[in-house]
């Protein structure tokens, strides 16, 4: 039996822009993890997670028919990882076999909701682990990487990937996406493992050093949200108003690029300040675009932390799911949690997965 680990993810700061080629997002690792177990089977393979097993689905109709958007269901990330992992071990000359796959995700709430932590991401990447073990393939962080954003984006078609780099690296990083046209038309004409081994146009990952004292703190709004709904929104509404699209993204990557440079000087009330700076550049986005990404519940949360010492805003895609602060060890941890209680925020207890097996 093979048993591999891939940690969950929270965005920091550069949601949304980092869609765009080489526009940067800070992200962090989570020491909750996908489990993911597979052993050689005789006859018939079979999959099983308790958490996937009855996932909700998204549907709308076209006509008559019922149409639905499995993007946001773990499952069919885990069929595209295998897909896409056994071809590559086809190119490398192994001979497929039967198997046995067992997930467990601790990456949902105990009913089953989202807490907005990556779990397709997760998934993804952990199946490709385990798979690249079983079959013997030997890839490095970046070609896991490459294999796993491969796989999630044949099955999500939008977003940035950096789930998927926080999952493969661990701890935090500076992520900058590649730029998905290229993949696109690259795939036409390369074969997958020669993919996994050239550059891939605006991507970056870098490792960060949090400054001594930093804290990051976890509020889940009990609200699970659609990134991908989102995204597709968001995509809508920018395509109609190019300027202040334009505007918004040039002022993210300003902000995030400085937080950057904050975390490598150390720089803790520099990092609070960006923090806090891609918040209001966040809610600019949410008013030209109509789309709501700091929810009522959310500004709230993010208003105590405020007065209270920290920086703090919605992570990820917003509409729900996570906020976030930054405070200082010293600031006043437990006042921020009984607040949030009040409000109906619940304080997640997760830490920084520093180290990636």
């Amino acid at each position: 039996m093979i048993t591999v680990k891939a940690p969950g993810k929270l965005y920091i700061a550069g949601e949304y822009a980092v869609v765009e080629p080489s526009f940067p997002a800070v992200i962090v690792a989570l020491d909750q993890f996908v489990t993911v177990s597979i052993a050689e089977s005789q006859g018939f393979g079979r999959i099983e997670s308790k958490q996937y097993q009855e996932n909700s689905l998204y549907w709308r109709r076209h006509g008559d028919e019922l149409v639905f958007d499995n993007r946001d269901n773990p499952f069919h990330y885990i069929l595209s990882a295998i897909r896409f992992t056994e071809q590559y071990a086809r190119e490398q000359g192994k001979a497929l076999k039967l198997f046995n796959l067992k997930i467990n995700s601790q990456l949902d709430s105990k009913d089953g909701r989202k807490y907005g932590l990556g779990s397709s991401a997760a998934v993804t990447v952990g199946t490709i682990k385990a798979l690249c073990r079983f079959y013997d393939l030997t890839l490095t962080k970046d070609q896991i990487y490459k294999l796993a954003a491969i796989a999630h984006l044949d099955m999500q078609g939008n977003g940035s990937l950096g789930d998927i780099a926080a999952s493969v690296y661990g701890g935090w990083i500076a992520y900058r996406s590649f730029n998905h046209d290229w993949l696109s038309a690259q795939r036409h004409t390369s074969t997958l493992s020669a993919l996994l081994n050239m550059p891939w146009p605006g991507l970056a990952i870098e490792i960060l050093t949090p400054p001594e004292g930093l804290e990051l703190l976890i509020g889940w709004s009990g609200s699970p949200a659609s990134t991908s709904q989102l995204v597709d929104k968001i995509t809508i509404a920018t395509a109609t108003n190019h300027a202040a699209y334009e505007t918004f993204l040039q002022a993210s990557k300003a902000c995030v690029d400085q937080l950057i440079q904050s975390f490598k000087a150390g720089d803790m009330q520099g990092i609070q300040t960006q923090i806090t700076m891609n918040r209001h550049i966040l809610q600019t986005l949410s008013d030209f675009s109509q789309v709501s990404i700091e929810t009522p519940l959310l500004k709230q949360m993010c208003d105590v932390a405020e007065v209270n010492g920290g920086a703090a805003k919605t992570s990820g895609a917003g509409g729900g799911d996570c906020g976030i602060a930054v405070i200082a060890t010293d600031s006043a941890r437990n006042q921020i949690y009984t607040q949030w209680q009040e409000l109906g925020v619940e304080p997640l207890n997760l830490k920084v997965h520093e180290v990636m097996e």
